[in-house]
């Protein structure tokens, strides 16, 4: 009955969570000062071990390694909305562990800024440490940040936990902290409260000073490793290095001499210059009727060689930049063309485009013109222009040609001729990945970096068969011990074994079927070795209308688990699995999905995801699963969560790109609540393509 209680209390606190999701995403006005943001050495902003409520850059991913004495700790930062910063952490501590060796921990920090600093208002922010860990680093904390005058900022705040553990005050005592690593909500904000404080100077362009009154008794650490707290001030100074780089020094309790590096990574504004890739050609004026009478009246249809002609003239041209021209749709005064965007991360920048091709390309008689997006052979969206309208806004803003465009849903039948010897089509592509072990309590971080190939072979439209192999550059997965000893189907919680067979292991084999069965619909029917566990059968079908933020779909699988050598032999699980989910488009780049159904392991439950994409293409998703599978039965770790990444390869190179690195972290895997990963899922082809996301990146419409 208790675990029970337990989940109900997890489940409330994720909605809590999610409910404040909304307001986080509301921009503030930061007030004008000259000292910048500052990070602690959990990560999140703070002064040294204190936290502040400031917040570092919308977007902005910030790593830092920070050690002192034979501590070490990495922590990884991720300002997911203007007001909410994520921090994922990686730690080891000396002595720490139950049999006295080195503790490795992994946390994760959730810090939120309620209020900004505003007049005589300071910034005020809750945080949460360790929310769902059973470490030593669990804290809660409300804090307040105000500037005093342009380089000088206070910060005074209220601790719980190990924020409270000295000179703490009020009744009560704080539940133990869940051992499992499942949510702490129990414990949160119960228990002794202390106040800390502190100061941040900023005596130059480069140099900041930081001093801090701490309400952290470091008892884990004074009786695992000798560490002498000998006051409860503690100093630091920031070097600023460039704008990326900062080296921070710091002296605590009296005793202890820290180091951090902190580098910040801003991904709207990326490494390689602006430039690179090919430069549109302009909007071709069309001439006057007395100069073409012929191409102005439409005469030219009545030629059996014009359209043809047209058609290869826009094709080769398409293809120069980058797109296919599935197919075409002309008449004396309008075309539709069915384009293949596979290059562009915005495909408002590959309409626009296809709209200045046309014209060059198109008889002046044909005023209307229409552009519609296809993914894996499914039109999934159509963008109308007037020609007039591309020629008399060229060199306006975006929102001038999206203000007289219309978008709306693509046809699914039409006489469209197909551009000649298009399939069967072959393609390749070469990417980095990354793997990183599964949890596994006072072990060692264990990880492969490597590349994947992988190939496509489109033999009709919507009728693909495509495969992945990976091949190991290094890393030390192949040196994991873990035994799983869980009592449920072994369905993820024997990865380990999978991933010491990392060197050219085939993850994916399959042949896939996407078409549109009606208005609104989609699907797909996918078959082979889904990925690097499982192999077999799935299907799905999406309705997601084009103006509509909401969309539904469902998946049914059936699959069979495969042998740890990941080649063509199977072991003898098999299951059937499924989901009914439901996703909805928030705006600014944030979308949120529900799936409810049935999980590998047989496990009936829910999984909640929330996904923060940036205009260049840069995204963090944060999941979490929870279902009738038992924390015992689960293992560490409690339910399935975590983080994943999605990085475009363009933004490192300057080139267009749809190429990704997607690493995905989790801080243990185990058997509850895990999905089959099929690659090309419906909601992820269509939704770039629609109305919201099409708004969103629309200011490239011209580049």
């Amino acid at each position: 009955m208790a675990r029970k209680v337990s989940k109900i209390a997890q489940i409330s606190t994720l909605a809590l969570i999610a409910g404040s999701l909304p307001m986080a995403f509301e921009t503030p006005a930061h007030a004008e000062t000259t000292i910048g943001w500052s990070l602690g050495t959990y990560g999140a902003p703070g002064l040294i071990d204190m936290p502040t409520a400031e917040v570092i850059k919308d977007g902005e991913l910030v790593t830092s390694v920070y050690g002192y004495g034979k501590t070490a700790r990495g922590n990884f930062s991720f300002q997911i909305a203007p007001q909410l910063t994520a921090v994922l952490r990686v730690s080891t501590e000396d002595g720490m562990a139950d049999d006295g060796t080195a503790l490795r921990d992994r946390g994760f920090d959730l810090h939120w800024q309620v209020l900004n600093e505003n007049g005589m208002r300071p910034a005020l922010a809750i945080g949460l440490r360790d929310l769902m860990g059973g470490g030593i680093h669990g804290s809660e904390y409300i804090v307040a940040t105000k500037t005093l005058n342009p380089s000088l900022r206070g910060t005074v705040g209220l601790g719980w936990g190990r924020l409270g553990s000295e000179g703490g005050f009020g009744g009560g005592s704080r539940p133990v902290s869940d051992p499992t690593g499942g949510l702490n909500s129990e414990a949160w904000f119960r228990g002794p409260a202390a106040v800390f404080a502190g100061l941040a100077w900023q005596a130059n362009d480069k140099l900041t000073l930081k001093a801090e009154y701490s309400s952290d008794a470091y008892e884990a650490e004074t009786a695992a490793v000798g560490f002498d707290r000998k006051s409860s001030l503690n100093f630091g100074a920031d070097y600023k290095i460039n704008s990326m780089v900062k080296l921070s020094g710091y002296y605590l309790a009296g005793s202890e001499v820290g180091l951090q590096l902190t580098v910040a990574l801003d991904p709207r504004h990326p490494p390689a210059p602006s430039g690179l890739e090919k430069a549109p050609l302009p909007v071709r004026p069309r001439p006057a009727p007395a100069a073409d009478p012929d191409g102005w009246s439409g005469a030219w249809t009545a030629d059996p060689t014009a359209q043809p002609a047209i058609q290869t003239a826009v094709a080769d041209a398409l293809r120069k930049d980058g797109q296919i021209l599935d197919s075409m749709q002309l008449s004396a005064d309008s075309v539709n063309v069915r384009v293949r965007n596979q290059i562009y991360a915005a495909p408002p920048q590959a309409i626009g485009h296809t709209a200045r091709v046309l014209t060059r390309a198109l008889p002046p008689s044909v005023e209307t013109i229409t552009v519609t997006q296809v993914s894996n052979g499914m039109p999934t969206s159509s963008v109308t222009f007037r020609r007039s309208d591309l020629e008399r806004l060229e060199n306006t803003q975006a929102g001038e040609i999206l203000a007289a465009t219309q978008i709306g849903e693509a046809e699914t039948a039409g006489a469209y001729v197909p551009t000649e010897g298009l399939y069967p089509r072959l393609q390749f592509g070469l990417r980095p990945y990354a793997e990183f072990s599964t949890y596994e309590k006072d072990a060692d971080l264990y990880a492969d970096m490597g590349v994947e190939l992988s190939a496509r072979y489109e033999i009709t439209p919507g009728l693909i068969l495509s495969g992945a192999i990976n091949q190991k550059i290094f890393g030390n997965l192949d040196e994991q011990t873990k035994v799983s000893t869980s009592t449920a189907p072994h369905v993820r919680s024997d990865i380990a074994e999978y991933q010491k067979h990392g060197d050219l292991a085939l993850q994916r084999l399959t042949l896939a079927w996407y078409s549109r069965p009606a208005e609104n619909l989609y699907s797909r029917v996918t078959v082979g070795y889904l990925e690097q566990m499982y192999g077999g059968v799935s299907g799905e079908i999406l309705w997601k209308p084009v103006d509509s933020r909401l969309a539904f779909g469902g998946e049914l699988n059936w699959v069979k688990q495969r042998a740890y050598d990941q080649r063509f032999e199977f072991l003898d699980y098999d299951t059937v699995s499924g989901h009914l989910s439901a996703y909805y488009d928030f705006g600014a780049g944030v979308t949120g999905s529900v799936d409810v159904g049935r999980y590998l392991a047989e496990d009936w439950g829910a999984t909640f995801s929330v996904d923060r994409e940036l205009a260049n293409g840069w995204s963090v998703s944060a999941f979490a699963t929870i279902t009738d599978m038992s924390s015992d039965e689960f293992g560490p770790g409690a339910f399935d969560k975590g983080v994943k990444l999605r990085i475009p390869l363009s933004w490192a190179t300057g080139k267009p790109s749809l190429a990704t690195f997607t690493p995905t972290i989790r801080p243990y895997v185990g058997d509850g609540g895990a999905r089959v990963e099929v690659d090309g899922r419906l909601y992820q082809s269509v939704r770039n393509t629609h109305m919201g996301a099409l708004y969103e990146d629309w200011g490239r419409f011209w580049r």
